[in-house]
């Protein structure tokens, strides 16, 4: 069973009036959490959409890039989004909901955060309100000041990407300590990691390029140190 078909079948209660963020308040339990976060950064970027006014057909390609979504499941997508678009709740009330569902997995609200920089970036430009709405959320999650500028130096063309930042660590840490710096994150970024926090398996594609930029951090840094 795809996830797409697990959560057209978590939203069948809205065909009885219910709203969405109260169909999302149900998916609490472990099993469950994987067809959380994939609502959850369909809602968020959905709201995220509206942020710079336009939605584009590269932020609809950067759904089908994180979460692979095969076309027998693409209504079930699209419904999510349509819905969360013209839902009145606020993109602060879906970042609390989510933030509270995995307040005790900051990683995985950090996995949802990256995924909302792919969807923002996907037609190569950073508009000032996405920039405002992902600051918001990363607040809301309680990403810190230091995590939320090593992803926007990731994903940012005009942002220094300065490999220390990507790594999270000062420019003067010894090279010993960046490296263990850079092997918890290799650890953290391991497929079998993030779907232990919750993570769908059609949202690892994530990890990949994670992971392709925390190893050209260290390899930068560990260049200089030669």
């Amino acid at each position: 069973m795809s996830i797409w078909t697990r959560i057209s079948e978590a939203l069948a209660a809205l065909a009885q009036g219910e709203s969405l963020a109260t169909v999302f308040d149900r998916l609490r339990t472990v099993p469950e959490r994987s067809v959380a976060f994939a609502i959850a950064v369909i809602a968020l970027g959905a709201k995220m959409a509206k942020a710079d006014g336009l939605v584009t057909r590269a932020e609809v390609a950067a759904f089908r890039e994180v979460f692979q979504i095969a076309q027998s499941d693409e209504a079930g997508a699209a419904r999510v989004f349509n819905l969360a678009r013209t839902d009145v709740a606020g993109y602060q009330d879906y970042a609390r909901r989510i933030q509270r569902m995995f307040t005790n997995d900051p990683e995985t609200l950090f996995d949802l955060l990256e995924g909302l920089f792919h969807i923002a970036m996907a037609d190569g430009f950073y508009h000032p309100n996405e920039d405002r709405f992902l600051e918001d959320v990363a607040d809301i999650f309680q990403v810190s000041d230091a995590q939320f500028r090593a992803l926007k130096a990731r994903f940012v063309p005009d942002a220094s990407p300065d490999p220390y930042t990507v790594l999270g660590v000062p420019p003067d840490t010894p090279l010993t300590e960046v490296r263990r710096a850079w092997r918890a994150l290799v650890r953290e970024t391991h497929p079998d990691s993030m779907m232990a926090r919750g993570v769908p398996a059609e949202a690892i594609k994530l990890a990949e390029k994670r992971m392709v930029d925390i190893n050209r951090a260290w390899e930068e840094i560990n260049d200089r140190a030669a």
